[in-house]
């Protein structure tokens, strides 16, 4: 089963509107991959990376925005890439 482009598209949507406020704080955040169960890997970047408040950042900013706009979505989880 194959992931779903347009709620891939939904998410990258969500996400470019989240940026801005992440930029602002000298952090970014960058968008991996939507798992076939739905969950929403990203990287914080910059400031956000190493910050001491990046969880809650990620839980109750990105997440919330995501999963508030498009409700399929299940969770979404910082990934670290090599």
């Amino acid at each position: 089963m194959s992931v779903n482009e347009e709620l891939v598209s939904k998410v990258k949507n969500v996400i470019e509107q989240i940026r801005p406020y992440l930029q602002a704080d000298g952090g970014d955040v960058e968008y991996i991959n939507l798992t076939e169960d739905n969950v929403v890997n990203i990287r914080l970047l910059g400031m956000c990376g190493n910050c001491p408040h990046s969880r809650m950042t990620l839980k109750n900013g990105i997440e919330a925005a995501v999963v508030r706009a498009i409700p399929e979505i299940k969770a979404v989880e910082s990934v670290m890439v090599e």
